[in-house]
C-alpha cells in the first residue's frame, strides 16, 4: 500500500540530525523535543521526515542517502527527545563515509562521535541495541499466550435515561482543587463500571457527551456528565476500552498477586490501590525480602504463560453454593451495607476465589506480564507491594529506555555508569554552591561597604541581583545603618518569583511595608526595622523602587 505523500510545509525548519555507521545499519537520530504528529517516509535513496515539538515548531528533512537502503528492514521510533531512524544497508560490510548523496554537507547533519567506532568486527549490534525493546513486546504478545481480548458489545450498547439531576464534581486538576457544575444521570441499565472496590470508574460516553465521573448508589450506576439528557431518551454508551482494559489488568493482577503472596508465604492483603501510573498491595507483614519478591514475581508470571482462565459467577446470597466457596478460602472483608443482588465471584481456576464487584480479564494470559517494582514500608508494621501488570509494563520498559538514552547522551557514559556519574555531579555541585555562597558573602559586605563609602549617598538604596538568597540580603543590610537609610533590596528572575527585604528606620518599614507586599504580589512579615518575604512577580519592583525613593525625598524635605 502507498504511503501518502509527504508535503514541505510552507513554515518550516529542518531538525538537527546525528549520524553513525555501523557494519549492516547506518543510524540518524533527530533531535526534536517532544515530537508529535511525526510523518516518515523511507525510500531506497532517500527519507523524508516531517513533524513538531512541544512548542509545535514544524520540522521538515529531505535527504538523499548515500547509497541505497532497504526499506522493508528499516524503522523508526519516537522518543522523549528523539526520532531515532535505524536504516539497513543495501550492500553490508560497506562503510558510508558521509550520511547524503551530496559531497556538500547540509548544516544540519553532524557525526555523533560518541557512538562512531570501527566496525570491522562487530556483528549486528546496532540492530541489536535498538530492537531491544521491541522483541521484549513481540515475545509478550506471541500467539502462544491467549488471545487478546476485544471489546465485545461494548461499542455499541443502547439503553434509556431514567432520571437527570444537577449534581457537582469535585475533582483535582493541575494540583487545584476545582468543583465542576453538571448532572448525574441514572440509566436503565449501563456498562460503565463505577468505582468500587479499590477500582476507580470507567470513562465513556453517552452518545457525544463525556462521562467524567461513575459513581454507585445501592444498585444503580451514577453517571456525572457536564450536559443535561432528556429523561425518557434514547441513550448509545460507549466506554472509554483503553481505560477499562487497564483496570481490568491491574485488578485481575492483584488477585493473582494476592493469592500467591497468601499461598507461598502466608502474607494477607489488607488492602490495594489502583494508582493512575502504577498500583500497590498493602500485605500484612513487616517486610518481604528480595528472595521472596523474585520468586513471587516468577510464580505470578508462570501463571499468565500458563493461560489460566479467569471465570465469573454470580450466586444469590442464599445459594448452597455460597458456602462452599466461602469454605474454599474467599477472601473478603464483607458486604457492603447497601448491597442489592447477586454475590459476584471471581475465580482464577485453581488458583483463587474472591469475592469482587470489579471488571477482569477472562484468561491470565491477558495480563501479558507482572513486574514487581519493590516494596514501601506501610502503616502499622505493614508493607506496601508496587507492581504494573500488562501494557503498564510495555510503557514503563519504554520510558525507561527512553530515559536510558537520554542519559546516556547527557553523561557521555554507559547505562551501567550512570549512578557513579550523578554522584560525581552532585558533589561538584554542591561544592561550587558553598563556593558561590562565600564568594555572595563577601559581594554583600564589599556592596555595602561601596555604598556607605558614597559621599553622595543619600538615604535610599536599592538593589536587584538575580542570584542571591534571603542570607546575602540580610548581610547588606546590617553593614548598612538602617536607622538612617531605607533599603529595598531583591533576589530572583526580573518578572518572575523572588525574594525581598525591606530594611531601615522602624516606623517607615511598619507603614509602607504592606504595600510593597501588595504591589509585589507577595507573602512577608516584619518587626524591628525588618520586612521581608516572597513576591510571587518582581514585573512591578521598577514601581516599588519609585515610590520608596519619592517617599524618602518627602521625609528628608519634612525634615529639614
Amino acid at each position: 500500500m502507498n504511503k501518502p505523500k509527504i508535503n514541505r510545509p510552507e513554515d518550516c525548519q529542518p531538525a538537527h540530525a546525528l549520524w553513525f555507521d555501523r557494519k549492516k545499519y547506518v543510524t540518524v537520530n533527530f533531535m526534536v523535543q517532544k515530537p508529535k504528529d511525526v510523518q516518515v517516509d523511507i525510500q531506497p535513496d532517500k527519507m523524508i521526515i516531517c513533524c513538531k515539538n512541544d512548542t509545535d515548531d514544524v520540522f521538515y528533512n529531505e535527504l538523499h542517502f548515500f547509497d541505497t537502503v532497504q526499506i522493508n528492514d528499516s524503522r523508526h521510533r519516537v522518543y522523549d527527545r528523539t526520532i531515532n531512524m535505524l536504516l539497513r544497508k543495501m550492500k553490508p560490510d560497506y562503510a558510508w563515509p558521509r550520511l547524503q548523496k551530496d559531497p556538500a554537507r547540509p548544516s544540519w547533519i553532524s557525526v555523533d562521535f560518541d557512538n562512531w567506532r570501527d566496525w570491522e568486527h562487530e556483528e549486528d549490534e546496532g540492530k541489536e541495541e535498538f530492537d531491544r525493546y521491541m522483541d521484549m513486546i513481540q515475545e509478550m504478545s506471541s500467539n502462544n499466550k491467549g488471545a487478546t481480548p476485544d471489546m465485545g458489545d461494548l461499542s455499541d450498547f443502547v439503553t434509556s435515561v431514567v432520571s437527570c439531576c444537577p449534581a457537582e464534581l469535585k475533582q483535582e486538576v493541575n494540583g487545584k482543587k476545582e468543583t465542576l457544575k453538571g448532572f448525574n444521570v441514572k440509566l436503565q441499565d449501563t456498562i460503565l463500571f463505577p468505582e468500587g472496590g479499590g477500582q476507580p470508574d470507567d470513562h465513556g460516553l453517552i452518545g457525544e457527551v463525556p462521562v467524567l465521573r461513575v459513581t454507585r448508589q445501592g444498585p444503580d450506576a451514577l453517571h456525572f456528565v457536564a450536559s443535561p439528557l432528556e429523561v425518557g431518551q434514547e441513550a448509545r454508551l460507549k466506554v472509554d476500552w483503553e481505560r477499562r482494559f487497564d483496570h481490568m489488568q491491574q485488578h485481575s493482577g492483584q488477585h493473582l498477586i494476592t493469592a500467591l503472596a497468601d499461598t507461598m508465604f502466608g502474607y494477607k492483603t489488607t488492602s490495594w490501590e489502583l494508582g493512575r501510573q502504577r498500583s500497590a498491595i498493602e500485605l500484612d507483614t513487616p517486610s518481604v525480602k528480595p528472595a521472596q519478591l523474585k520468586e513471587l514475581e516468577d510464580a505470578v508470571n508462570e501463571k499468565i504463560r500458563a493461560q489460566v482462565p479467569v471465570h465469573v459467577q454470580l450466586l444469590s446470597i442464599d445459594d448452597p453454593a455460597v458456602e462452599k466457596v466461602f469454605m474454599l478460602s474467599v477472601r473478603s472483608r464483607g458486604l457492603p451495607d447497601d448491597h442489592a443482588g447477586p454475590i459476584r465471584i471471581i475465580d482464577i481456576e485453581g488458583v483463587d476465589a474472591n469475592m469482587c464487584c470489579g471488571t477482569h480479564v477472562s484468561n491470565l494470559s491477558h495480563l501479558q506480564v507482572i513486574k514487581l517494582l519493590g516494596t514501601e514500608k506501610g502503616k502499622k508494621n505493614k508493607t506496601n507491594l508496587i507492581f504494573l501488570a500488562g501494557n503498564r509494563v510495555l510503557k514503563y520498559a519504554e520510558k525507561s529506555y527512553s530515559t536510558e538514552r537520554s542519559l546516556v547522551s547527557l553523561l557521555k557514559t554507559g547505562p551501567d555508569e550512570h549512578v557513579e556519574a550523578v554522584d560525581k555531579l552532585q558533589k561538584s555541585v554542591k561544592l561550587l554552591q558553598k563556593t558561590n555562597l562565600s564568594l555572595l558573602r563577601d559581594m554583600a559586605v564589599l556592596i555595602a561597604q561601596n555604598f556607605k563609602s558614597d559621599p553622595q549617598r543619600g538615604n535610599f538604596f536599592s538593589l536587584h541581583k538575580k542570584e542571591g538568597d534571603n542570607e546575602f540580603m540580610n548581610i547588606i543590610a546590617n553593614e548598612v545603618n538602617t536607622e538612617e537609610t531605607l533599603l529595598f533590596l531583591t533576589v530572583g528572575e526580573e518578572k518572575g518569583p523572588g525574594l525581598f527585604l525591606l530594611a531601615g528606620p522602624s516606623g517607615l518599614v511598619t507603614e509602607m511595608g504592606p504595600r510593597v507586599l501588595e504591589l509585589l504580589q507577595g507573602k512577608g512579615a516584619g518587626k524591628n526595622g525588618r520586612f521581608q518575604g516572597k513576591a510571587n512577580s518582581l514585573a512591578r519592583r521598577a514601581e516599588v523602587e519609585a515610590l520608596l525613593s519619592q517617599h524618602c525625598k518627602h521625609r528628608s524635605s519634612e525634615e529639614k
